[in-house]
């Protein structure tokens, strides 16, 4: 009898989710690979892995083998690591019923960063202090070093407090990437770690450095405040190579450095860069001496901020845009169209007289006389005119030209000053974000539906720059609701996984000592300046958006099996949940006493003090009319289910980490702040809490009602909607919910009829006004035509996870895609649908079709189970089918 051949060796190896990764500071990297699945038959799973870790020739690490189904998450457990060393390691596998292990995979590598405080000797260094803001200038940096033979392996290590370009003889080693992003800069900064080794020569060296405000000193979040952190940029670089003959350098940024200017005069993330051509460009890069206009650097001030790894994708181009058409507006001007409205900057032929100005201003949206609309951009009270505009003055010489330090959201650019007319070949749309593997995608037989789904990616693209943002033009803010609610729908689309922990670990940052959160991460204030610090103290007790410290780690769980997150998170976890139900137990509020509730163990539960953002922007309500509604209406029903939705989740993540005594006394919890929120919020009457939509949807989704009281429910919920004209009605925090509870419920064509409602307020509407993201408002547009609010910003884009989960049918139905639920909602007039996705075992696909007619037509199902997973499939029967890896296909007949 033949032996069963060796199993594949795995691949795709990543350390700390990501590939072949530059400067690590985790002592315990987590390494991951994944089975091929090439070839018949498709591996069913390893059982056990072994890892085998190298610096050099000398293996630091070998686990042996393991037992285990998961081939992710395995931290490293050798030697302790080094700075500034490479390590390569490969991985081999067994699987079921064949004795012997894969072949070893092919090599992977990473290399650690600076990993000691006293391994950076470099200092941060500056220019001349400004006396007033408007001595804010764009910083130029240099010196010469001298290499005194052939280089054999040469890093540099650099950082800035502003972003920053980084340039070893000429040679950009940065280019369009922002970086550092933003961080808790009071606490920590990001350094970035580059391979210099083919661009430094023996003899004389120049590095260069020009750093610009970035989210340091710019204008940063709703205050649109600058100098948040400080008011001196400031620029570290560290250079170490290795020479042929076995000897080492160490190169450190200090007082030898020269600082001065350049072409860029100002510039600001928001505001834009203002540059003048006619500075020269290449003798601060190149020449042996410093240009007169330089002089000695300063180094500043030693700080408590300490220096941190990168740990995810820098924001950088992702792709560019040709112009689809440029046009003369009444005014004279020309206006450019992307066609699509994204975040990035242009890169344009300019030329005209020497020491003429062209002006670029940008926007998402045209005013109805065809003029730019700018004016939706600005917040409450903004007095200034100046925002996401370029100005640069010409040096008498065609000249292709593309800012440095800003980013802007726009589809469109006015360009003024310019005589000669633009051609589309004139104009080229640079995308920006943070560089994040595509993950999945849907497509269906609905072309409005494609459409949206397209959106809802334009939007994550263009918020997931430095930090999760709200927009990318009017706050940039990292509102933690926002992220909170879009945090599942974005696994669907990228690998978000590492991105989304850099949230969280500035999250733990950002919190109070009192548990409370910021409502937005990073807080926008500083123990520099003071910030924003009354927003922040008024905002920072509300539920559903600091109830992102339990529930975003328990998404990164669910959909990429991450254990680590939930042990790193917990402490935050912790003292959100037990704040918010201090707060529920500490005080009577006006609101309790005129609800006329007096139980006092139902009063202990109820969490109706503090200011809770609530169920955000419902159709038909602007900024201030969504407050007062919290305030005045709805604070304590929402609130209250969410401090008992994430005690549930709490207890749930408790019991994972092994810490039972908490895990019961979160249950507890949970279930007594159920039992007050039924008290209050079950009427009499059979209605619950304010009997608007979002009440029914939070009750079913969050558990708040028995198994016998959901179907009543559902049915109110419907009516609601069919009420409102099949229209949503409800805003940030229950939209997510709404279409999955009807259709989990059995009420798929009500939720079919709202997805495919072409009317305001709905999804399709925007679509077909011709939207290319997503609004923040479901409105849009004033009476009068022109814009409203921002029209980037992905909150209601999470209807994307509906299309991915539901009408195509792909769900985590265990931790990491281990268990799959496969249950496509056929409907809505679709012929087919399909979804592709990228889960931490491999590629998962569910895919359907209707093919026939009348009594003849059948459902077509085709599903990819990836090595170590499995699926339970729903078939058109009700009934659920368990299947191993590999590809099936299953068929039942059509809908009648």
């Amino acid at each position: 009898m033949t032996a069963p051949l060796a199993p594949p060796a795995p691949v795709d190896l990543r350390t700390a989710c990501r590939t072949e990764p530059l400067g690590l500071d985790d002592p315990r990297p987590e390494l991951s690979w994944r089975l091929p699945t090439e070839g018949e038959p498709v591996p069913a799973g390893q059982v056990a892995w072994q890892v085998e870790v190298r610096a050099g020739t000398d293996v630091v690490w070998d686990s042996d083998r393991v037992e285990g189904e998961r081939p992710f998450g395995h931290a490293y457990g050798g030697s302790p690591l080094t700075s500034g060393t490479t390590y390569h390691w490969r991985a081999r596998v067994w699987v079921p019923d064949v004795a012997a292990p894969s072949a070893w995979s092919e090599p992977a590598s990473f290399e650690t960063g600076l990993l000691q405080p006293a391994d950076w000797s470099a200092r941060w260094v500056s220019g001349p202090a400004p006396t007033s803001p408007e001595e804010f200038r764009t910083l130029y940096l240099r010196t010469v070093v001298d290499v005194p033979g052939a280089v054999v392996r040469a890093r540099a290590y650099t950082s800035a407090l502003g972003w920053y370009r980084f340039l070893v003889n000429g040679t950009d080693l940065v280019g369009p990437a922002l970086v550092p992003r933003w961080t808790p800069f009071d606490s920590y900064v990001e350094y970035q770690v580059h391979d210099v080794t083919d661009v430094l020569r023996s003899g004389s060296n120049v590095l260069a450095m020009a750093v610009g405000d970035g989210r340091f000193r710019g204008r940063n979040g709703v205050g649109n405040r600058r100098a948040v952190y400080g008011d001196r940029l400031g620029a570290l670089c560290q250079l170490q190579v290795d020479l042929a003959d076995g000897t080492s350098l160490t190169f450190g940024s200090d007082g030898s450095w020269e600082a001065g200017t350049g072409r860029i005069v100002v510039s600001d993330p928001k505001h834009g860069e203002r540059a003048d051509l006619r500075v020269p460009d290449d003798d601060w890069l190149t020449g042996a001496e410093a240009p007169p206009r330089f002089a000695p650097a300063e180094v500043l001030p030693r700080h408590p901020r300490r220096l941190v790894a990168e740990e995810t994708g820098r924001v950088r181009q992702v792709a560019t845009l040709p112009a689809v058409a440029v046009t003369r507006t009444a005014s004279g001007r020309q206006v450019v169209d992307l066609g699509q409205n994204v975040a990035g900057v242009v890169r344009i032929r300019l030329d005209g007289p020497r020491g003429s100005t062209v002006r670029l201003r940008h926007s998402e949206l045209l005013r109805p006389d065809g003029e730019l609309d700018v004016d939706y951009i600005h917040n409450v009270g903004a007095t200034s005119r100046w925002d996401q505009r370029d100005v640069v003055t010409l040096p008498g010489e065609e000249v292709w030209w593309q800012p440095w330090f800003t980013i802007h959201g726009f589809r469109f650019v006015e360009v003024d000053g310019l005589e000669r007319d633009l051609h589309p070949e004139d104009v080229v749309g640079v995308v920006l974000s943070s560089d994040l593997a595509t993950a999945g995608d849907f497509t269906c037989s609905d072309e409005r539906l494609v459409r949206l789904h397209r959106n809802v990616g334009w939007s994550l693209r263009s918020n997931f720059v430095d930090t999760p943002t709200d927009c990318p033009t009017r706050e940039r803010s990292g509102w933690t609701g926002d992220i909170q609610v879009f945090g599942p729908t974005a696994t669907t689309y990228v690998d978000a996984q590492a991105y989304l922990r850099r949230y969280l670990r500035n999250l733990s940052v950002e919190q109070l000592t009192d548990g409370t959160v910021p409502a937005v991460v990073p807080a926008e204030s500083s123990t520099f300046s003071g910030g924003l610090a009354r927003l922040s103290r008024f905002t920072r007790t509300s539920a559903g958006w600091g109830d992102v410290t339990v529930l975003l780690p328990w998404t990164l769980h669910r959909y990429y099996g991450d254990t680590r997150v939930l042990h790193d998170a917990y402490p935050t976890m912790t003292k959100w949940v037990d704040q918010l139900a201090r707060r529920a137990a500490s005080r009577r509020s006006l609101q309790r006493r005129l609800r006329g509730t007096r139980r006092r163990d139902v009063e202990r539960f109820l969490v109706d003090t503090g200011y809770h953002w609530g169920e955000w922007l419902r159709p038909g309500e602007g900024f201030v009319r969504s407050m007062a509604d919290s305030l005045l209406r709805s604070r304590a029903v929402v609130a209250t289910a969410y401090l008992e939705h994430s005690s549930r989740r709490l207890s749930q993540v408790a019991s994972l980490l092994g810490r039972n005594g908490d895990a019961q006394r979160y249950a507890d919890l949970a279930d007594d702040v159920r039992a007050a929120w039924r008290a209050a919020f079950l009427h009499a009457d059979g209605t619950v809490g304010l009997d608007r939509q979002e009440d029914y949807v939070r009750a079913v989704a969050f558990g708040l009602l028995d198994p016998a009281e959901q179907p009543a429910a559902i049915d109110r919920l419907v009516e609601l909607v069919e009420a409102a004209g099949d229209h949503v009605g409800t805003g940030f925090l229950a939209t997510p919910l709404l279409l999955p509870v009807l259709a989990e419920a059995g009420r798929a064509d009500v939720a079919y009829r709202l997805l495919l409602q072409t009317t305001s307020p709905s999804w399709l509407h925007q679509v077909e006004r011709g939207a290319t993201t997503v609004w923040e408002t479901w409105e849009g547009y004033r009476a009068d035509g022109h814009g409203e609010a921002s029209h980037n910003h992905y909150a209601f884009g999470t209807v994307a996870g509906f299309l991915v989960e539901h009408v195509a049918g792909l769900a985590p139905a265990e931790p990491g895609y281990r268990v799959i639920d496969v249950r496509p909602t056929v409907g809505g007039g679709l012929t087919h649908a399909s979804a592709t996705l990228r889960t931490p075992y491999g590629t998962a696909s569910s895919s359907w079709r209707l093919e026939g007619a009348g009594t003849d037509q059948r459902v077509l199902l085709d599903v990819v189970v990836p090595p170590g997973a499995t699926a339970r499939v729903r078939l058109g029967d009700g009934s659920t089918e368990e299947v191993a890896p590999g590809r099936h296909r299953f068929g039942w007949p059509g809908p009648r």
